[in-house]
Parts: C-alpha cells; sequence; structure tokens
C-alpha cells in the first residue's frame, strides 16, 4: 500500500478505501494478457487507458519502458543504450526481456496491454516464448482496423496551436477562423508526422510489417477485429465484448 517507507497512519483514509475498493473489484477479474495492433490514428491511444482501468491490467509501451530502463540504468537497459549509440536498432531478444521484466511488477499481476509490439512475427513468437516459460499465454489482440482513407482523413486534417497544444480538425471540430487559434488568433501548424506523405509511408511500413503478424494470431483464434473508423463509445462497447 502506498510507497515503500509510508506509515499506514500517514496516508488520508480516503486514499485507504479508494486502493481497498480498487484493489477488492480488481481481485475478481479475469487476468487479461493483450495485445493492441492498429495504425497511427486508430483510436489505440484512447481506448486503452479504458481496457486499463476496466481490467486492471498494466500498459506497456515499449518505446517507453526501453526509455525507463535505460534510464534506470538496469543490465538490459545498459544493453539497449550501447545499440541505440551505436546507431543500430535493439534487439527483439533484448525487447522481450524488457517485456520480461516489467510483467513481474505487482501492476502487472492482473495481466497487461502490450502496445506497439510485437511488430513482425518473428517477435511474436518470442514473446510467446517468454510468456509460456512463465505458464502464460496472450489471450486477446485486439486490431483496431479501419481504412487508409479514413485514417487520412483523420490524420492530415488534424492541425496544432503549439504553444498551448489545443487541436483542431478541418472536419470534425474546425477552429472559428480557417488556420488561425479560436483563443488567441495565432496561426495553427500541422505537426510534420500528420501529412499525407509521412502518413503514407507510415501505413505502408505498417501493413507490410503487421499484415503477418495479424495473421499469425488470426490463426492462432485470439484475433478480434474491431471497427475503428466508428465513434469512440461503439468502438469500446466492441472492446468490451470481445474481451468479455
Amino acid at each position: 500500500m502506498g510507497s515503500p517507507g509510508v506509515a499506514l497512519g500517514d496516508i488520508p483514509s480516503v486514499d485507504m478505501m479508494t486502493e481497498l475498493l480498487r484493489r477488492l473489484k480488481c481481485s475478481s477479474k479475469p487476468d487479461k494478457r493483450l495485445i493492441l495492433v492498429g495504425p497511427p490514428g486508430s483510436g489505440k491511444g484512447t481506448q486503452s487507458p479504458i481496457i486499463k482501468d476496466e481490467f486492471c491490467l498494466c500498459h506497456l509501451a515499449t518505446g517507453d519502458m526501453l526509455r525507463a530502463a535505460v534510464a534506470a540504468k538496469t543490465p538490459l537497459g545498459i544493453k539497449a543504450k550501447e545499440a541505440m549509440n551505436k546507431g543500430e536498432l535493439v534487439s527483439d531478444d533484448l525487447v522481450v526481456g524488457i517485456i520480461d521484466e516489467a510483467i513481474k511488477k505487482p501492476s502487472c499481476q492482473k495481466g497487461f496491454i502490450l502496445d506497439g509490439f510485437p511488430r513482425t512475427v518473428v517477435q511474436a513468437q518470442k514473446l510467446d516464448e517468454m510468456l509460456e516459460k512463465q505458464g502464460a499465454k496472450i489471450d486477446k489482440v485486439l486490431d483496431f482496423a479501419i481504412d487508409d482513407s479514413i485514417l487520412e482523413e483523420r490524420i492530415t486534417g488534424r492541425w496544432i496551436h503549439p504553444s498551448s497544444g489545443r487541436s483542431y480538425h478541418t472536419k470534425f471540430a474546425p477552429p472559428k477562423v480557417t488556420g488561425l487559434d479560436d483563443v488567441t488568433g495565432e496561426p495553427l501548424i500541422q505537426r510534420k508526422d500528420d501529412t499525407a506523405e509521412v502518413l503514407k509511408s507510415r501505413l505502408g511500413a505498417f501493413h507490410r510489417q503487421t499484415e503477418p503478424v495479424i495473421n499469425y494470431y488470426a490463426k492462432k483464434g485470439v484475433l478480434a477485429q474491431l471497427h475503428a473508423e466508428k465513434p469512440p463509445k461503439e468502438v469500446t462497447a466492441e472492446v468490451l465484448k470481445a474481451l468479455s
């Protein structure tokens, strides 16, 4: 309960009750080990906190975990830093090792959501081998399926007010004056990742790499395909149905 070194008497009783109620609710939830797959802009980032809270899972974003391991100078983090310094890709075994370390944490005891990994079939196989050693397996792979043309409209329509982070969309949430922030009247910019050219190359890479991964899990019978073009609330309903 709380961080080590804090006396229970020092924790506000409201916080303790909240945590106890959360633990009680979580104890009855089935364990789930999930993978989210989908192109940029498909809504994974919107749904994962909802899934995490609903099933008491930990969220594992491999990029963040690598950075954390490097910062904490764990043995695997030191190896990863050496690879990055040489401009090499961090090996699959290393990433799987970092996931292996992460899922032993208490916050992951009911399971996890993996996001951004595995990106290749080899990575998927290595992940399966690692889980098998622990007597575990992937329960569900949620495929945020969406048409490229819809993504293009979603992403290339995004405009940002850089200093506040306010975001607009030419079709879904346009500013009052085209190209200007509603509050300050300052010009809006488009992030360089949000242009049609960048999106095309990212989607191309996604389809090439990830289609085989989707097929790999489909053969195992753990794939659930979502209609990711629907409004977020409807996608949430599909997710909960797939996981029930």
